[in-house]
């Protein structure tokens, strides 16, 4: 906690204990009631029996991932008496149809500012009908148009990209648009804040929405008073209740900032000192950030105001955000692009897919999670072995002690596929990137996991052709002489009690 936190008071912190016992003292409560009912009845024990033998056998039909239903099968038999009750509370990545049909409305007249424009479509095909499959199956999915007219600017490490941030901050003239998953208190904070201050005196709008799963821990208890007493308008996505719910394992993982309808950044960070490396809390933190110009921004700038219609359920007109400019000199081509878990459709995880299988000769590829359901990890291995040069760097130090061994467990079958794997050594690899072929790449908040593919509202940018694709590619070539590469004969002699520690963990991986 920093001192400018203790000055305020209490942390919020309290919410966030207050909020897990409540939730804890409910669950401890629907347990006891069924234990104590199984036992005085043995009705009840069998209703619940049938129950859960019910429950696996629709979830064995259901359309779903096949290794995430399948974990939850077991998990279900195995604890009959609740795994049942546990699997209808958060199981499934159920939502309310209020929900989803808040979401539909927040979307209602997305489609107006989201137009293709053919000519751009065309030329893409023209100049690189092999990759363009790639943004038709993204424009397809997501509803997201594919742009020329729009620069982009890849900057790694955060401690590079911050410099440049606060510099496009400091150019807003009409508003400034910010959402991220992680706002927390600190040096980095103080600086942003500073210039929003400045600006929302100055009559410039300011829009902030922030996850408060992210942020609960990292943020002093008047802060969001604070900023509202400055001008700045606050949205809270998805707060914390202490409460069971279903929508509460959903959360917002995007990193948006959008300046006069002109400028977009995104990328892997968040805001906390640990993104320019102020403070090493696993080593030296790698990230990555990307800055759009021109015609593009349009998008984030809808993804953006359909994110603050679904949080506060009332209207914002998008028009007048609409950023016009002049085209700007530009190569290749740029689409950003969303995903949720409000729909069927899943254009985070397919846009992986779609690189891996159209790669002509290599991909790579960072991620601080590789937790991967059946069709990814083909996609992987398919690629290997029909001759692409797959190469993945995953971090040495990790931020979550539970969630490494899993991402480990699956380098054996990679391996053996052919997949090359480096854990970069430094400290945590938190970028998520994809190259390909000297042509495509994504930027983005997309990890390698069943929360990004499932359970998270995320975003990214697909490029062809733009400077940033080799930019990403030389950052990577010289990540790999900071990384330690895993070989099949090494990671084979690993001690016992790691393989199991990796098995036993990777039973939990759809749930992470």
């Amino acid at each position: 906690m920093t001192a400018k936190m203790r000055k305020r008071g209490l942390p919020i912190p309290f919410r966030a204990v207050a909020a897990l016992l409540l939730i804890l003292f409910q669950i401890a409560v629907l347990i006891t009631l069924i234990y104590l009912l199984s036992v005085k009845f043995l009705w009840v024990y069998t209703l619940f029996e049938i129950l859960s033998i019910l429950l696996a056998i629709v979830l064995i039909c259901k359309k779903d991932n096949n290794y995430y239903k399948m974990s939850w099968v077991v998990f279900i038999l195995a604890i009959p008496l609740f795994g049942g009750i546990i699997y209808l509370i958060w199981g499934g990545n159920r939502i309310f149809p209020h929900i989803k049909k808040r979401l539909r409305h927040s979307q209602r007249d997305q489609g107006m500012y989201l137009v293709q424009n053919l000519h751009v479509e065309s030329r893409l095909e023209y100049e690189d009908l092999h990759h363009s499959r790639q943004s038709k199956y993204l424009r397809r999915e997501s509803g997201y148009p594919v742009y020329s007219g729009t620069t982009t600017e890849y900057l790694s490490p955060g401690e590079v990209l911050f410099p440049r941030l606060l510099e496009e901050l400091e150019s807003a003239k009409n508003y400034i648009f910010i959402e991220f998953f992680i706002l927390s208190e600190g040096y980095m904070w103080d600086k942003i804040q500073s210039i929003l201050k400045r600006k929302a005196a100055e009559g410039v709008e300011v829009k902030i929405i922030f996850d408060d799963f992210g942020s609960i821990m990292r943020q002093g208890r008047d802060f969001v008073k604070e900023l509202r007493s400055e001008g700045i308008e606050v949205s809270v996505f998805n707060p914390i209740r202490p409460s069971v719910d279903l929508f509460m394992n959903n959360r917002n993982h995007r990193k948006i900032v959008v300046i006069d309808g002109k400028v977009a950044i995104t990328g892997g960070f968040n805001i906390g000192d640990e993104y320019i490396n102020r403070v090493r809390m696993f080593g030296y933190w790698m990230d990555s950030g990307l800055i759009l110009k021109g015609d593009a921004v349009t998008s984030f700038v809808v993804m953006f105001c359909n994110m603050w219609r679904f949080i506060n359920s009332t209207d914002i007109n998008i028009r007048r955000y609409i950023g016009y400019h002049s085209e700007p000199a530009a190569t290749g081509f740029a689409q950003p692009y969303c995903d949720g878990p409000l729909d069927n459709r899943n254009p985070a995880k397919g846009i992986y897919m779609q690189i891996l299988n159209t790669a002509q000769r290599y991909v790579y590829i960072t991620s601080p999670y590789l937790i991967l359901d059946d069709e990814m990890l083909t996609a992987l291995c398919l690629a290997a072995k029909s001759g692409i040069d797959v190469r993945i760097i995953t971090p040495a130090k990790w931020d979550k002690w539970y969630v490494h061994p899993v991402t480990q467990y699956y380098y054996e079958d990679l391996l053996k596929a052919g997949v090359k794997i480096y854990e970069y050594t430094p400290g945590f690899m938190h970028s998520k990137l994809f190259v390909s072929d000297d042509r495509v790449a994504t930027v983005g908040t997309v990890n390698m996991d069943f929360r990004s593919f499932y359970f998270h509202f995320e975003c990214g940018v697909w490029m062809c052709g733009t400077p940033s694709v080799m930019d990403i590619k030389r950052q990577f070539n010289s990540l790999l002489q900071q990384s330690s590469e895993i070989t099949l004969s090494d990671w084979r002699r690993r001690p016992l009690g790691q393989k199991l520690k990796q098995s036993l963990f990777h039973m939990f991986a759809p749930f992470m």
